[in-house]
């Protein structure tokens, strides 16, 4: 049968042994690296594979057998996806809505940025130029920029939609706004195909892309000037010296996506991090990612904001010791990582208990006494845990005339930090609507500080909007 034999050279597959997950579709890694190539260097074939791949899993499908069944179903989801992102991209690029539309910037500074990729060959990108013209994804220069400047929309799509989640990554540290960093990462993808023509393989697609993206991030700051603002009073008298944090209300959170890049970027996609690299001037902070985050070398970084050397070195040197100063001394010891640990998980399922039962004492035990509450946008905060507990109870007591109602929660994680999503049956309603998106800073294994989020990005999350009982 067809699907027993490898895609690539057609000799028979491996037997599986029984065991649950995506079954392979090539006989060895070598065969796999091939059809990469294939993919890349034709342009649209990764398409139609991949159309053929879902067909493939669809009917491996076992309903009979829950556990090979549901990897079964995981493994299309993932498919599925990618193949929806792929055409997003191609229906994108007939598109011409911008988020910035006119330039900030000096054309003749702007322009070259986008189609005179300057960055060298010797960029730390995952996909560096070897001595032989091969990048390490196994596409050749040629190929990869032929395939780019070729007009074929399905090819640029294929090429270019691996790095779109990298890219909102990217515009999301420099903007610290989830919406946002959609639009801009849509808007970095039409301007690469727009400017398509000004790619020639000198440099890595990764650094092109990159490169698009930071400029257009600093046209968007340029056009929507942010600054950080002071919060007022807080509406009940903050307890234990607690003081407000900046008031940022574009602040939002971002969903954690694949575990082993979530632990590499943990510390860099933190809500501490975010807000504190938010204070920088745009080009600092763009100059502060590039370098300390992305690893770039001084040069590239340079070429990439057209400015010279020296200049990207004096701006790092003025931005990390404006960084530390707005980060937490003890932030070096927080414990990290993909997965939530057994304390953690245990955390959230008192969190979680103790706001279904409406059990003030109970979350004030987890509760640090300098934890702090913020809700960006909305200016409220409250600070220290006698506050937070004043505030908290008449919410939660069904005798006062401020009852909110009954709450349930959905774990979840937003940038690299446990989070859970909250939903309030109204008195008199029966279902539980999505209210709030919780992101939850741990220290010590007492909670320290609770950023609170509006529910419209809770399908970002893989979160419904609302629950039934």
């Amino acid at each position: 049968m067809a699907g027993n034999v490898c895609r690539t050279c057609g000799k028979s597959l491996p037997v599986s042994g029984g065991k649950p997950g995506r079954a392979s579709v090539y006989c060895s890694a070598a065969c796999r690296q091939k059809a990469y190539r294939t993919r890349q260097a034709t342009g649209g074939g990764g398409v139609q594979e991949l159309i053929s791949e879902i067909e493939h899993q669809v009917k491996g499908l076992v309903p009979e057998k829950p556990e090979p069944f549901y990897s079964g179903v995981e493994s299309l989801s993932s498919s599925v996806r990618r193949l929806r992102s792929i055409a997003r991209v191609a229906r994108d690029a007939s598109r011409t809505r911008t988020v910035t539309p006119e330039p900030v910037t000096n054309p003749a500074i702007a322009e070259p940025a986008i189609a005179e990729p300057a960055v060298t060959e010797t960029a730390v990108t995952e996909t560096a130029v070897t001595e032989s013209g091969v990048t390490e994804s196994g596409v050749t220069e040629s190929d990869e920029a032929a395939a780019v400047r070729s007009g074929d929309e399905w090819s640029f799509a294929d090429l270019v939609e691996p790095y779109r989640r990298e890219l909102q990554v990217h515009c999301y540290r420099m903007v610290g706004s989830y919406d946002d960093s959609e639009d801009l990462v849509q808007e970095t993808l039409l301007k690469a195909w727009r400017n398509r023509d000004g790619f020639e393989g000198r440099a890595s697609l990764r650094a092109w892309l990159y490169k698009i993206a930071t400029n257009a991030t600093l046209d968007f700051l340029r056009k929507n000037e942010r600054r950080p603002q002071r919060y007022g009073p807080s509406p009940v008298p903050p307890s234990d010296g607690v003081e407000a944090s900046s008031f940022l209300p574009w602040l939002q959170p971002f969903p954690d996506g694949d575990p082993a890049a979530a632990a590499e970027s943990a510390e860099t996609l933190e809500l501490v991090f975010l807000a504190a690299i938010q204070h920088l001037p745009p080009r600092q902070r763009a100059v502060l990612i590039m370098r300390d985050v992305l690893g770039w070398p001084a040069a590239d970084t340079a070429a990439a904001l057209d400015l010279t050397v020296a200049s990207v070195n004096s701006a790092l040197q003025r931005a990390r010791p404006a960084l530390r100063g707005r980060l937490p001394e003890r932030r070096h010891e927080w414990a990290r990582g993909a997965d939530p640990s057994e304390a953690e998980r245990a955390l959230l399922d008192r969190y979680m208990r103790a706001a279904a039962d409406g059990d003030v004492g109970a979350m004030a035990g987890m509760l640090r006494a300098d934890a702090r509450i913020t809700m960006p946008p909305n200016p409220l905060w409250f600070g220290g845990r006698d506050a937070i507990v004043t505030m908290l109870g008449p919410t939660f007591d069904p005798a006062s005339p401020t009852y909110f109602g009954r709450w349930r929660h959905l774990p979840t994680r937003a940038n690299g930090q446990p989070a859970v999503g909250g939903y309030v049956q109204r008195p008199g309603t029966r279902v539980y609507r999505a209210q709030v998106l919780d992101v939850l800073r741990v220290e010590d294994g007492l909670i320290a500080e609770i950023t609170s989020f509006e529910p419209h990005l809770f399908p970002a999350f893989g979160l419904p909007l609302t629950l039934t009982d």
